[in-house]
C-alpha cells in the first residue's frame, strides 16, 4: 500500500510537469507552512526546480493560497477556487461561529469588514495584513486579539479575498474577481464528485474517513461522491479494511494527462517532507506510516506532521534545517533517527539531502547520519 501511495504522490516514479499540475493533480495542498508547501511541490516535479522558480508561480497567480477544505490554508489551482470555496466554506464558516463570537465578530461586524476590504483592494491593489488592519482602524473596526486573522479569514471563506503577490518577503492579498480568471458554476453533486474523485486519486489507497478529514466533508458526502464516481473509483479490502482509489488508467484532469505510475517503476529513495506535507496530514489513519518501533498513539501519529524523515514510505525519522541570512552560507540538515541506515540507505539520505539544497540553491552540511 505504502509503495503504491508513494507512487500516486509522485513522490516515486514520474513527477508532474509544472507546480500548478502538482497542485491540480491533489486538488488541494496544505499550506499554512508556506516554505515547507513549496517543497512538497517542488521535490514532485519531473524536472528539478527551485524554490524562486515555484515563488514565481505562486506571485504570477498561477497557484492560488486560501482557506479551503479545512480552516487552515491550501494552495488550490485558479479554476478550482470558486467550487471547492461554495462546497466547503460554509462547512468552515459554520465551525468558526463560536469563536466569531467570542471575538466580537457579529454579522454585521463580518459585512462591514467585507465592504472595507472590497473598496481598499478595489482596481488591482495588492495590500499586506498590516496594511487591511489600517483600513480596518480607519473604518473604526479593532483588528487586535485575533480579530483581524478572523476577518481576512471569513472574507477568504465568502469568494471575496484570496492571495496576492508578495512584496518582499510579506504576502498580500487581493480580490478574487481580480486575481482569479471566471468559471463556470459547478452544482454540488459535480462538485462533491470531482473533490472526492481527485482525493482518492492522488492519495489512494484511503479509506472513507481519510477521505472526509481531507476534504472536510461529512462521510455521508464521501460515500455520495464514491457512488456518483462509478467505474472511475475501485474498492479494495487491505488488511480487513475498506480502501479506496482510482480505477486503472484513470485520469483526474485534463492538466496532469497521466497514470499514476506503477510501483515497481518506483525508486527507493529517503524523503525529506516538510511539515504538514499531503502524504502525512492526508490521512485521519496515519498507523501504516509509523516506524515499527513506535508505539501506536494519537501523539506518534501527530508528530508524523513535523518534518519526518521517510524511507521506502515509513518514518525512520526527522529532520530540521538551519538556514543562514547569508545566501552563500551553507544549509545545515540535521537528522535524528529511529534505526541504523544502510549503507545503500545513507546514501539515500544524502541524495535526499543534496536535491533539497539544490532546491534552495545552497550548499549544505548533513549532521546526524
Amino acid at each position: 500500500m505504502l509503495r503504491e501511495r508513494l507512487a500516486r504522490h509522485h513522490l516515486a516514479g514520474d513527477g508532474l510537469p509544472s507546480p500548478v499540475d502538482v497542485v491540480r493533480w491533489f486538488g488541494a495542498v496544505q499550506a499554512q507552512d508556506f516554505s515547507g508547501a513549496l517543497w512538497a511541490i517542488g521535490q514532485r516535479l519531473a524536472t528539478a526546480t527551485t524554490e524562486a522558480n515555484v515563488l514565481a508561480a505562486f506571485d504570477a497567480g498561477a497557484l492560488v493560497r486560501t482557506h479551503v477544505l479545512r480552516p487552515t490554508w491550501h494552495f488550490v489551482a485558479p479554476e478550482d477556487l470558486r467550487w471547492m470555496l461554495a462546497l466547503t466554506g460554509p462547512r468552515i464558516q459554520t465551525a468558526s461561529a463560536a469563536r466569531y463570537r467570542e471575538l466580537g465578530l457579529d454579522p454585521s461586524t463580518r459585512a462591514k469588514a467585507e465592504r472595507v476590504f472590497a473598496r481598499a483592494l478595489a482596481g488591482g491593489r495588492h495590500l499586506t495584513r498590516p496594511e487591511l488592519a489600517d483600513v480596518l482602524r480607519r473604518a473604526r473596526i479593532d483588528p487586535a486579539d485575533q480579530r483581524l486573522a478572523h476577518l481576512v479569514m471569513h472574507a477568504e471563506l465568502e469568494g471575496l479575498i484570496c492571495s496576492g503577490p508578495r512584496v518582499g518577503k510579506q504576502f498580500t492579498y487581493a480580490l478574487i474577481d481580480e486575481r482569479v480568471p471566471p468559471a463556470r458554476p459547478v452544482d454540488r453533486e459535480a462538485a462533491v464528485t470531482a473533490l472526492v474523485t481527485r482525493y482518492f486519486s492522488s492519495h489512494g489507497p484511503a479509506t472513507v474517513s481519510d477521505a472526509a478529514w481531507w476534504s472536510g466533508l461529512p462521510m455521508g458526502a464521501v460515500r455520495e461522491g464514491i457512488a456518483l464516481a462509478g467505474d472511475a473509483l475501485q474498492r479494495r479490502i487491505i488488511d480487513r479494511t475498506e480502501y479506496w482509489q482510482s480505477a486503472e488508467g484513470h485520469e483526474t484532469t485534463a492538466a496532469t494527462k497521466q497514470r499514476p505510475p506503477a510501483a515497481a517503476r518506483r525508486a527507493a529513495a529517503v524523503h525529506l517532507l516538510p511539515s504538514f506535507d499531503e502524504y502525512t496530514v492526508a490521512y485521519r489513519d496515519r498507523r501504516p506510516l509509523l516506524h515499527a518501533s513506535t508505539p501506536v498513539s494519537t501523539v506518534a501519529q501527530s508528530a508524523l506532521l513535523s518534518q519526518p524523515l521517510m524511507l521506502e514510505g515509513r518514518h525512520v525519522g526527522t529532520w530540521r534545517r538551519t538556514l543562514s541570512p547569508r545566501p552563500t552560507a551553507p544549509l545545515l540538515v540535521e537528522v535524528r533517527l529511529l534505526e541504523t541506515l544502510a549503507p545503500g540507505q545513507r546514501r539515500a539520505l544524502v541524495r535526499g539531502v543534496q536535491r533539497y539544497a539544490a532546491f534552495l540553491g545552497r550548499p549544505v552540511t548533513l549532521i546526524g547520519v
